[in-house]
């Protein structure tokens, strides 16, 4: 589903990512890890378009698609959702239309009319029940006021409304009591399917003890060094990043 070829990008003249390989096929969940500056938000923010970002180069090909040259709401369009480490507040919209735009946005830019009503209302009513979203929390405008679980509970319910091919959650933990970790980590697992992927980005093992990810990969100084099964979180949880210095070198 999503391959990364050599991929390099900078920002202002610095270059953050010196060359991504990465394979995500469609059913998998791969956890990418690594110390602060690594370039983990780099990667999530250049394969969604963020366009302060230039991709010097290497490509991100989607469903062999080559996605270089598409905009954040083409590529979006696309199939990729991107939960952002800090959520923007969207006063005066409410969480329920928000979510109808986006989605009838997707439907024209694919050729389709806007979703019924009632099937709309009926998707809301679903995924809403199913992350454990009180009805009333829909009404509120997007964001503002929000603590911290429920900006990224409010993600995760957007995530469950546009289903996406491929869902890059940009350390979804931050911030987070066990209580609320439960239940975003809870969300995620029911939509996890064999026609999705998803990129988890997280500094800490604790995500994976509810997100069980197919494969772990470590980034550090912009590239990816070690990858392996869930049990690498474990090892990097004990042994913390410094002794990865090596594999960097190399």
């Amino acid at each position: 589903m999503l391959e990364i070829k050599n991929l390099h990008a900078s920002v202002e003249d610095k270059e953050i990512l010196k060359g991504i390989d990465l394979k995500v096929n469609a059913g998998e969940v791969h956890a990418i890890m690594g110390p602060n500056g690594s370039g983990k938000s780099t990667l999530a923010e250049v394969i969604a378009g963020q366009e302060e970002f230039e991709v010097g180069e290497g490509s991100i090909l989607l469903d062999g698609e080559d996605l270089g040259e598409l905009s954040p709401e083409e590529r979006a369009h696309k199939g990729v959702f991107l939960s952002f480490q800090y959520p923007v507040e969207i006063p005066g919209v409410s969480v329920t239309n928000f979510m109808k735009t986006a989605i009838n946005e997707s439907r024209k830019a694919q050729g389709l009319e806007d979703m019924p009503a009632n099937e709309m209302l009926k998707k809301i009513r679903e995924k809403s029940e199913m992350l454990e979203i009180d009805r009333k929390f829909l009404s509120r405008s997007l964001n503002e006021g929000f603590s911290g679980g429920e900006k990224k509970r409010n993600e995760i319910f957007q995530m469950a409304m546009m289903e996406p091919k491929l869902a890059i959650l940009d350390e979804t933990d931050s911030g987070l009591d066990i209580d609320a970790l439960r239940i975003v980590a809870n969300g995620v697992n029911k939509l996890r399917g064999k026609d999705n992927a998803i990129i988890v980005i997280t500094h800490y093992q604790r995500l994976l003890e509810y997100i069980v990810p197919d494969f772990v990969h470590v980034l550090y100084n912009g590239k990816i060094v070690k990858s392996g099964t869930k049990e690498l979180a474990l090892e990097l949880e004990e042994k913390g990043y410094d002794w990865l210095k090596e594999e960097a070198a190399v």
